[in-house]
């Protein structure tokens, strides 16, 4: 049994879906733990694609217990969306559950979100417009819609009347927006409790319940640790905590019952939206990787801003998460380049920085130092193991686990399940994996 947490080790949209994806065929139970809808994973199983936004990957395997953790919040317009079209492909979704105190998206969430970032101007985050931020802010505020307040039609209606009034002053005189009809929402969202019904659930116990009777669980974040509203590159970060951490929080289980924590890293680094990012690229190079990677946000459909990957990020990532091994993804990216560079640490001020500053207005001026590797020209898609791989990307597999002081576990070569080489199996395999510059598997806690 292994209780274990996958999360996005750069800016998001690392892989996480299919990494979850691949793992959750050795899970019982699959638990989103943070965000909304203004994340996305993509999953492509025999040829057909999935786009969850909030509806765990485990989805797509029967068996699996599937749970919306309280650290989420929940859009049930959109949820009920990914209900409708994953049941249409033949998909059981009995298995969700919902829990009772995740906060819930209101329409007016959505307004403030747009209008906010739009008055920000030059200074804007860089937000999906989603709703999420406010969202998050009225659960902070002790003024959040819970799931378990749609169940009850007659406290919603208090509850509703109230805030859209109160909401409705905001959208007027600050943002010169027409007012909500409260008693239109109130409505629509009794609507969406009575398909939500059957899914709402005490998470936390349902979880606790597993954990009691061996059941092997994957918690899995969105966007990634760069993003965290604690740890990320404050002020351009998410609202919520996508670190190892937050699932405890996001789901109600003790630190105690978590046994493994799986980073995912591209063999490059993208970011979208606003905020510094050092090794960016802005040539040709950036748009191959662009092109050849499909940089696109699942959500939002944004072009991803791209560049060589990171590894004083990817260190930052493994020590504020505690990883114990890595999954890179589109290794095969990269395989047109004829060399490939790495940044091993940055330029402060004239002097060399190995770690990640908190500081923004540094973090903006690092220049990153380079060191460079020789691609392999030849592709990798159909390799399976690590000995199929060219020596070249052997070797900078091994060079970033070197850099980043864990070993890799998995190597992802493509958007199908196939396109995977298991190093070794996370839930069910011994701490053993490929590690640092030999590729011996030794003890990933050594």
């Amino acid at each position: 049994m292994a209780n274990v947490v996958v999360i996005g080790a750069q800016w998001g949209d690392e892989g996480k879906g299919k990494i979850t994806d691949l793992l959750s065929k050795s899970a019982d139970v699959v638990v989103r733990y943070q965000g909304g809808v203004n994340a996305g994973h993509t999953v492509v199983v025999q040829n057909q694609t999935f786009k969850l936004h909030l509806i765990p990957s485990g989805i797509l395997y029967p068996d699996t217990q599937c749970i919306i953790g309280c650290g989420t919040v929940i859009d049930p317009k959109v949820l009920i969306q990914e209900l409708d079209q994953i049941e249409a492909l033949g998909i059981s979704t009995k298995n969700l559950m919902i829990s009772q105190t995740a906060h819930v998206t209101m329409p007016y969430h959505r307004l403030i979100d747009a209008a906010s970032e739009e008055r920000r101007g030059n200074h804007k985050i860089g937000t999906t417009g989603r709703g999420i931020g406010p969202t998050y802010a009225d659960k902070s505020e002790r003024t959040g819609i819970r799931i378990l307040d749609l169940m009850d039609s007659e406290g919603l209606r208090k509850k509703l009347e109230w805030t859209i009034n109160y909401k409705n002053v905001i959208l007027e005189k600050l943002y010169n927006l027409p007012p909500l009809e409260p008693q239109t929402v109130i409505e629509e969202y009794l609507q969406y409790a009575e398909r939500l019904r059957p899914h709402v659930v005490d998470s936390s116990l349902k979880i606790y319940d597993a954990i009691q009777r061996r059941r092997n669980i994957l918690f899995e974040g969105a966007q990634g640790t760069l993003l965290d509203l604690d740890h990320g590159t404050y002020p351009y970060v998410t609202s919520s905590n996508p670190v190892a951490g937050g699932a405890c929080v996001g789901t109600g289980v003790g630190p105690t019952m978590i046994d493994r924590v799986i980073g995912v890293a591209k063999a490059y680094t993208t970011r979208v939206g606003e905020g510094p990012f050092p090794t960016e690229l802005h040539g040709d190079i950036g748009e191959l990787l662009c092109d050849r990677g499909a940089e696109f946000g699942t959500t939002t459909g944004r072009k991803r801003r791209c560049g060589w990957f990171d590894a004083v990020i990817g260190r930052y990532a493994v020590r504020i998460n505690g990883m114990d091994c890595l999954a890179i993804t589109k290794l095969d990216v990269l395989d047109e380049l004829d060399e490939i560079k790495v940044c091993v640490a940055y330029e402060i001020n004239g002097e060399r920085c190995e770690h990640f500053p908190s500081n923004a207005r540094l973090f903006a001026n690092c220049q990153p130092i380079y060191e460079t590797m020789p691609g392999w020209k030849k592709s990798t898609a159909e390799c399976r193991s690590l000995d199929d791989l060219p020596k070249q990307a052997l070797d900078y597999l091994k060079f970033l686990a070197e850099l980043m002081k864990v070993p890799i576990a998995i190597v992802s070569l493509g958007a199908s399940r196939d396109q995977t080489i298991i190093v070794e199996d996370p839930i069910h395999g011994p701490k053993r994996a490929l590690l640092y510059a030999d590729g011996t598997p030794v003890s990933s806690q050594g």
